[in-house]
């Protein structure tokens, strides 16, 4: 395993998730901790492409103290170096590369996770980008569109360009969210590259994490779903690192957290809807309320009124009960990561 901190614990980042995890949200969960660095939502890049100004406000009013890797996702080679260059003309950490996109949408275009159908593309692409970019070029990717036996291939193309850093949700494309993770592929590629590896998908709170870097043997967790439900998260692992008490965030801690964000977001939305905006808002609700009371999340579904969505919130968050650390298993938005927290409880009996 490669440290990617000088202080040689697990790197610790948020995954970036469209429409989720843009400015406004990096600055609520820094306030909860937060990671060690952020990925951007992705920039869009195509022959007629321009750099989408909301999303370059993440990196250049960012406030928060934490680096910030710029995210491109596409396949057209002129366009993704014209875009990295101009993007490296921003204070950005690094370039990042999306291979792993599952959406269909982008898929078809062949673009994120659909260029893994195209290995020799893959290899063209990244061969220009590693000559363009001079400083830090990351590469996050899933472990192959139909199977995990695609992933030796892609290793090679990989470790055959000099990336920085890797980051691997451990499935494949077809797999999308529904399955348990591939940990073997991800302590494949650590045993195989030379730069570090961060493993991400179904870490949901600190045991499968913890698990997940027992199997893999990677440099760091990259969190997305777990963060979004859990903010809290990242300083729990800090915690588990070095052997201190966590943060036990309870229900109004989280009824804080949703009513930040609700007004972050509404500072940033230039023409401000009322009813525009609880919609906007399910886009993360539909993380935070699982695992908490089905009639919650029934309730944020039907929202329609910022009258109805408070009133949810705080009819089932005003209290002090704690929050559930693990959401609920085998749903659409969380599955399979039991295994996981198992291994870590292997793991720690043999310590």
């Amino acid at each position: 395993m490669q440290s990617l901190l000088p202080n040689g614990r697990p790197a610790l980042v948020l995954a970036p998730m469209q429409d989720v995890t843009d400015l406004p949200f990096m600055r609520v969960i820094t306030r909860r901790g937060g990671p060690d660095w952020f990925v951007t939502e992705y920039f869009r890049v195509h022959p007629d492409s321009k750099i989408e100004p909301y999303i370059l406000r993440s990196i250049r009013e960012n406030e928060t103290g934490k680096p910030v890797f710029a995210q491109m996702i596409g396949h057209d080679i002129p366009s993704l170096v014209r875009t990295a260059k101009d993007l490296l003309k921003h204070d950005v950490a690094g370039i990042d590369l999306n291979l792993g996109c599952p959406a269909p949408v982008v898929c078809k275009k062949d673009a994120g996770g659909g260029l893994l159908r195209n290995p020799e593309r893959i290899d063209a692409i990244l061969g220009a980008l590693r000559e363009a970019i001079p400083g830090r070029f990351t590469v996050k990717t899933r472990v192959g569109y139909h199977e995990a036996d695609e992933f030796p291939r892609l290793l090679e193309i990989f470790r055959k360009h000099a990336i920085d850093s890797l980051a691997i949700h451990g499935r494949t494309v077809a797999e999308r969210y529904q399955s348990p993770v591939h940990p073997d592929c991800v302590k494949l590629a650590v045993e195989t590259l030379s730069c570090p590896v961060i493993a991400n998908g179904n870490v949901v709170d600190v045991p499968t994490g913890l698990g997940y870097l027992a199997r893999s043997n990677a440099a760091g967790l990259m969190i997305g779903r777990g963060a979004i439900r859990n903010p809290w998260i990242f300083d729990q692992f800090r915690a588990a690192f070095s052997g201190t008490p966590p943060p036990v965030p309870s229900h109004r801690d989280l009824l804080d957290y949703v009513n930040e964000l609700h007004d972050e977001l509404a500072r940033e939305t230039k023409r401000f809807d009322p009813n525009a905006h609880i919609q906007r808002m399910k886009k993360t609700m539909v993380y935070i309320t699982q695992g908490i009371d089905e009639d919650f999340s029934h309730r944020i579904l039907r929202a329609r009124t910022p009258e109805e969505f408070h009133s949810a919130c705080q009819d089932h968050l005003d209290n002090h009960s704690p929050l559930q650390p693990t959401p609920p298993e085998n749903s659409r938005l969380f599955c399979g990561f039991s295994a996981l927290a198992e291994e870590s409880g292997t793991a720690n009996g043999r310590q």
